[in-house]
């Protein structure tokens, strides 16, 4: 059995101006910083066996500190990396085709962004990944650092569910979300635990 503990980076300045960040290298902002330190302080007494994370500055500075008292390198992996919203990234809601915009909040699935994903993609190379840590990894605990969207359609393959189910989750910058994987077969035991902030 693998045990995952998937943490969602600290906060950015992006993150509060409500942007669609993507694949932009937007740092954490002194608040993601502090909040990165509180899930070091969460998790410092769990054996973390390996961390892997999104090669963005945001996820790697949060992972960075949160394996400092374990004494681990960081592997960044490119299937971590946030949803790709292609020309949209960098934009507000309200400067984005309000069209597709409704569509992207109701029916996400539906959406494929110019020059961007699909949330069908971002779902398999999630998965892909998580197949390969849980062979590479059994019976130990992992930690992965990523981002909003990746945890999202995390849950909902983990889950069972469809990517429009997307909406039915919260994901709190510096969340910790843990579950199980033992051949094939999944334990959710925490989404969205953000006690370590208050």
């Amino acid at each position: 059995m693998t045990q995952f503990i998937f943490v969602r980076h600290g906060q950015t300045d992006w993150n509060k101006d409500d942007r669609f960040r993507g694949r932009a290298d937007i740092p954490l902002n002194d608040v993601g910083v502090e909040q990165a330190r509180r899930v070091a302080a969460r998790l410092e007494k769990i054996p973390i066996a390996a961390v892997y994370a999104s090669p963005l500055g945001r996820t790697m500075r949060t992972a960075e500190i949160i394996a400092e008292p374990h004494g681990l390198k960081i592997e960044p992996r490119e299937e971590l990396l946030d949803f790709d919203y292609g020309e949209w990234q960098g934009k507000l809601p309200s400067e984005v085709d309000p069209i597709q915009y409704a569509l992207w909040k109701t029916q996400p699935d539906r959406v494929q962004f110019p020059r961007g994903e699909s949330l069908s993609q971002a779902r398999a190379r999630v998965m892909m990944l998580i197949e390969t840590v849980s062979q590479a990894h059994p019976d130990e605990t992992i930690l992965l650092v990523s981002h909003d969207i990746v945890a999202k359609i995390l849950l909902c393959a983990l889950l069972g569910l469809d990517n429009n189910s997307i909406r039915r989750f919260q994901q709190d910058n510096a969340a910790i979300n843990r579950f199980d994987l033992k051949e094939g077969q999944v334990l959710i035991h925490a989404v969205n635990e953000t006690m370590h902030l208050e």
